[in-house]
């Protein structure tokens, strides 16, 4: 079998353990507005694009989404996981290693995400930016996640097909982003469980992943409509 022509990472909940920042930070936004998060709503708020979680937030409490309240709303998320990324950001399970076996096999990686670049070059201080060769964010495209446009220009700056490309994912939203753009997608679940669907392989984590491991991800999708080793 061929090997990807480029692996495309999620970041948050994908190679940085980076959603539990988010979780302080926008529990403490529905405290700012009187409500208390429910878990329902967090987890529908994982692997959205900002303005698409705000209307998501706003919406399940019952806050008036006007345009005042959601720029505030975003200006106190922005703030907040600014000071909560200053410093070094836990990794995922396996994510560092993963990362060095894709760098050794001449492979080239792209960071895929819907974090806006302001704090995507946060996380990267962590990530290290040498480990990709292109970062595509939410506010760099026209539509976030799920929309495929992050992961479709990801595959264009690498100069690939998408169809020739893994994307490594942990939400419902992400893996339903990288399937729209036509990528073979590995789905690791960090906070919330993925539904099996057409062109997804699972994976418990990326301790141990392999060259290998992701080019049968890849020929999976080319076989079968969903795949759950």
């Amino acid at each position: 079998m061929t090997r990807p022509a480029g692996v495309l990472w999620d970041m948050d909940g994908t190679l940085l353990d980076s959603e539990k920042l988010w979780d302080v930070a926008v529990r403490e936004l529905a405290r700012e507005h009187g409500h208390e998060m429910t878990d329902e709503i967090r987890h529908a708020l994982i692997g959205a694009s900002g303005p698409n979680a705000l209307r998501i937030m706003f919406t399940g409490l019952g806050i008036e989404p006007t345009r005042q309240s959601l720029r505030a709303a975003g200006e106190f998320l922005e703030r907040r996981v600014t000071d909560l990324m200053i410093g070094p950001i836990p990794w995922r399970p396996g994510a560092v290693e993963a990362l060095a076996m894709i760098a050794a096999a001449g492979v080239p990686a792209a960071l895929v995400t819907n974090t806006k670049r302001s704090l995507t070059e946060l996380a990267l201080n962590t990530l290290g930016r040498d480990n990709f060769a292109v970062t595509v964010c939410g506010d760099e495209v026209p539509h976030g996640k799920p929309e495929p446009d992050v992961y479709l220009r990801a595959a264009e700056l690498l100069g690939a097909d998408p169809r020739d490309c893994v994307a490594v994912e942990d939400s419902v939203t992400g893996s339903a982003a990288a399937a729209a753009a036509g990528c073979a997608v590995l789905v690791v679940p960090c906070e919330i469980a993925v539904p099996a669907a057409p062109g997804l392989v699972f994976r418990e984590s990326l301790t141990g992943l392999s060259m290998a491991d992701l080019t049968a991800v890849l020929g999976a999708a080319e076989r079968e409509p969903a795949a759950r080793p």
